[in-house]
């Protein structure tokens, strides 16, 4: 997914200089004195990201009042930068062991840890990440500390419910909701949580902010399964139908079986095994000409709906206002 639907958020004027600081302190996060440890670990951190739970993390922590801002409004206090640090490092030790259990080849274009080092090296290196984020997490106090570690229970939470109904074409909308609220939406939920509280918010508004993180995090992983679906693989910059042919069914599959007829019931004679490209190929043009993409998009737009009733609870100023655009621009990727 490119970084369109995040677009409102960058423009705040600190977000630049802040990315570049999230950038450096990740890289000293995971220099050892081992250098194949450091390389291992930093491979993923060279190759770069889209960074956006630290930039969520970020524009929270800019929606209180100008006291405590380093330079005035001009960046976010290095604390906040170690919060938004510990989350993304959260997030890039999931990515090590999602390849792992994906057998995936590449990653950002590069060679996953898993098919350069093998899976040994990948778990070790995913597990110090996760270390390291744990560390930075308690630097910040206990109640971070606490929340780091229930946030990565609730990804192993929602990894595990998708894993446990993969290749089931039974797998209901329910299971799904619940499965990425755990996988996806737990993380932003976090990030956004963590800027609220290291930047010193009110417990009001670090509630709603946590509630906002939850939100954009449902829109975020329902527009990336979308986009799996309907997006083409030059846009994607992967093969389409990823998620069908791992036996993952999504919000757009799920919908096209529910809604029955014949449609379904061709889906449903695809489904339940692996898929080679031609079969993958007539399973996307089923969901494709029904009308389950759009009534995945109408369920993205309800968490749409929810983030920005939590903005009209916050501060009046330019990161509410980027906070308040962001949802409905990450959904409008996926509209086309």
């Amino acid at each position: 997914m490119n970084s369109r639907g995040v677009s409102p958020l960058l423009t705040l004027p600190s977000m630049p200089a802040d990315l570049a600081r999230v950038e450096e302190a990740l890289r000293a996060a995971v220099r050892t004195e081992d250098d194949y440890l450091t390389e291992l670990a930093g491979h993923l951190i060279v190759a770069g990201g889209k960074r956006l739970r630290p930039v969520v993390a970020m524009a929270v922590a800019q929606t209180g009042p100008s006291a405590g801002m380093r330079d005035g409004q001009t960046r976010v206090s290095d604390d906040v930068v170690q919060g938004a640090v510990s989350v993304e490092l959260v997030h890039l030790g999931s990515l090590y062991h999602d390849d792992v259990m994906d057998e995936a080849d590449t990653r950002r274009g590069v060679e996953t840890v898993n098919a350069k080092w093998g899976n040994l090296q990948a778990i070790l290196a995913g597990d110090f990440l996760l270390s390291r984020a744990s560390e930075i997490a308690a630097s910040l106090g206990t109640e971070i500390a606490g929340l780091l570690a229930s946030t990565i229970g609730r990804l192993c939470y929602g990894q595990i419910g998708e894993l446990r109904r993969t290749y089931s074409p039974t797998r209901t909308e329910e299971e799904y909701l619940d499965s990425i609220s755990g996988k996806t939406a737990s993380l932003f939920a976090t990030a956004a949580r963590i800027g609220a509280l290291v930047r010193g918010l009110e417990r009001p508004q670090v509630e709603a902010l946590t509630a906002y993180g939850h939100a954009f995090g449902m829109v975020f992983q329902i527009v990336d399964d979308i986009l799996d679906l309907t997006a083409t693989e030059s846009q994607l910059g992967k093969p389409s139908g990823h998620d069908v042919v791992e036996g993952v069914y999504t919000l757009p599959v799920i919908r096209t079986l529910a809604a029955g007829g014949a449609a379904a019931a061709e889906l449903r004679d695809l489904l339940g095994r692996p898929l080679d490209p031609v079969e993958c190929d007539k399973a996307l043009a089923i969901v494709r000409s029904g009308g389950a993409v759009t009534g995945a998009l109408a369920v993205g737009a309800q968490y749409v709906d929810e983030a920005e009733a939590v903005c009209a609870v916050l501060p009046a100023g330019p990161a509410t206002d980027a906070l308040r655009s962001a949802p409905s621009a990450l959904l409008a990727v996926a509209s086309g």
